[in-house]
């Protein structure tokens, strides 16, 4: 499928940003549970579109609208998934996705709503755990890319990434966090 046209962007742009975005969107759905009604080209269409409205973005710089864009679908999943809570007031319907902390064995499947809070929490926290958190889960950037983009160290990246899977494990499996 065809990135929707844009008159200010050159086809070539557009194409390239979208087929990442499908990339992202696919990533972000393959975690999805069966019968999501939510298909990866409608979110990344409509990530395409709200990615286009963003003005303090820098065109060229590919790793930023990954990331943008990873941002942009996580919160268009949390909205999808809000929308549906309030169609289905029978019961919490959520799409899950899985966890990985550090082995496969401990993953399990968690509300997207309830990622979204305890990521909020941890981003009050520690901002730059929970942005290595969009970035690399819903983003699918590589830790060289996130380090570059963060303009930190690859050291530092693993070192938040570590922190934040073990702090949201916590956070989701509801045992009381340290201090």
């Amino acid at each position: 499928m065809a990135a929707p046209d844009h008159p200010e962007c050159p086809k070539i742009w557009q194409q390239s940003v979208y087929e990442d975005l499908r990339a992202i969107a696919h990533g972000a759905m393959a975690n999805e549970q069966a019968g999501n009604s939510v298909q990866a080209t409608l979110l990344a269409n409509d990530a395409y579109l709200k990615l286009l409205q963003q003005s303090n973005i820098d065109p060229a710089d590919r790793s930023q609208l990954r990331a943008a864009g990873a941002v942009i679908i996580r919160r268009l999943l949390v909205d999808y998934a809000r929308a549906r809570q309030a169609e289905k007031r029978g019961g919490r319907q959520n799409p899950k996705i899985p966890l990985h902390v550090s082995v496969p064995d401990s993953a399990r499947p968690i509300d997207i709503l309830e990622l979204n809070d305890v990521l909020e929490v941890l981003r009050k926290e520690n901002e730059r755990a929970a942005e290595v958190v969009d970035l690399k889960f819903f983003g699918g950037l590589s830790g060289e890319e996130i380090a570059e983009l963060l303009n930190v160290s690859l050291r530092t990246v693993n070192n938040d990434w570590r922190f934040a899977k073990a702090w949201l494990y916590r956070a989701l499996s509801g045992e009381k966090q340290g201090g």
